[in-house]
């Protein structure tokens, strides 16, 4: 049976405002002393309900019981949006402290057995499990999405066609996933090794052109019996047909929150800016999808230490140069924005797999990112044992 409306959700877009933001995170449930996955998310979520109803409607379950999601909402603007997000983090991990539960923010966990992990027993996420099986099973990660309201789904549909090739380079700055199963894993992303790259109809999509033409892909994958609601299709930039929005789905959870909120401002110049590009006429650049699949493998192994290939000019140049050249085109709604996006010189792969190449081990280099994470994210607020066990 379909749970999709489409005439419902060409009139989300009609309705929808340009430039509202809504940001959803994901981060680890883990245990303080071991750092392990934990399934605590029903308990965390019961505590916000009973405590702080306010934080209880921004949280949401993913697929596993050790992982929680936190939702800013929808945000009049992007400073609306990393505010409300920042109130709700804090509280967020204020109530994990409370609750001796740790929570760690990193595109994989580095160690988890994905074997040992349970789902969540929601319809739409046994739904998922069941259709995909070890797909399904097999994915333990933790990632970062931006919504960025964009009215009319026909512009909606081309705006995510205009993004598809800066999707490689969103992730390259954002990869922050080194090791996997107790390995370094000598990718950048893993968590889009393992994701992105098993998961049907996710990763680059094709370029639909209008949303007469997205809507009858949609109607096969239905009539087909290929999906059952919207959500299941999965691609790493993609119209959202209950908010009437762009969601960018490409990039790895984030360690700090500054890193998330600069990538979130990133995104959103992006995503607005290839709006102000559609409406002026400016023409598309529309590389075929395999030689953007090159640019994303590479965002994939070096992320941001590498190179991508400019496919314009069909010349490799460093990575650092790709996010010169998004900040470059986002200037002018920027601007008009106000927002002005802080990197750090080395992003969280890198920072990674420095300390590992200096002789940390896997779960030193884990803890000394979680603990950097809660300072972030959460004001600093310490649980107890604050001592790793590397045992």
């Amino acid at each position: 049976m379909s749970l999709i409306d489409l005439e419902k959700a060409r009139e989300a877009f009609a309705q929808a405002t340009d430039g509202t933001v809504g940001i959803e995170e994901e981060f680890a449930i883990l245990d303080p002393a071991t750092l392990d996955l934990i399934p605590r998310f029903e308990e965390l979520n019961q505590h916000a309900v009973a405590s702080d109803a306010e934080l209880a409607t921004s949280i949401s379950s993913e697929l596993i019981l050790s992982e929680i999601e936190i939702r800013s909402g929808a945000g009049s603007d992007v400073g609306d949006a990393l505010a409300r997000q920042q109130a709700m983090r804090e509280r967020l991990f204020s109530l994990a402290a409370n609750e001796a539960a740790e929570l760690g923010s990193t595109g994989t966990h580095p160690w988890a057995d994905y074997r040992e992990q349970l789902n969540v027993q929601s319809d739409h996420y046994r739904r998922v499990v069941d259709g995909l099986q070890y797909v399904a099973r097999r994915n333990n990660t933790f990632s970062l999405h931006v919504h960025v309201g964009i009215r009319d789904a026909d512009r909606a549909v081309r705006v995510c066609d205009r993004l598809r090739s800066l999707l490689p380079t969103l992730l390259a700055l954002s990869a922050n996933s080194v090791f996997f199963e107790g390995q370094n894993s000598g990718l950048a992303s893993v968590r889009t090794q393992s994701f992105t790259k098993s998961f049907p109809r996710c990763g680059v999509p094709d370029a639909y052109g209008s949303w007469a033409n997205y809507r009858e892909y949609l109607e096969l994958l239905l009539a087909t019996g290929s999906i059952e609601e919207d959500t299941q299709v999965w691609w790493s930039v993609r119209p959202h047909l209950a908010f009437g929005t762009v969601e960018v789905r490409i990039c790895d959870a984030q360690s700090t929150a500054e890193e998330s909120n600069a990538l979130t401002e990133l995104i959103v110049g992006c995503v607005l800016q290839a709006a102000r590009d559609d409406d002026e006429g400016r023409p598309i650049f529309e590389p075929p999808a395999r030689l953007i699949e090159e640019n994303l493998w590479r965002a994939i192994r070096w992320g941001a230490a590498g190179e991508l290939i400019d496919l314009e000019r069909g010349a490799c140049m460093p990575a650092r140069s790709a996010f010169d050249q998004l900040l470059e085109w986002t200037a002018p709604v920027r601007s008009e924005l106000g927002i002005e996006p802080q990197f750090p010189v080395l992003n969280g792969a890198q920072r990674q797999a420095a300390a590992y190449s200096e002789g940390q081990s896997i779960t030193d280099v884990y803890a000394s990112t979680v603990a950097q994470t809660r300072q972030s994210f959460g004001g600093d607020q310490p649980t107890s044992p604050t001592e790793v066990s590397t045992s």
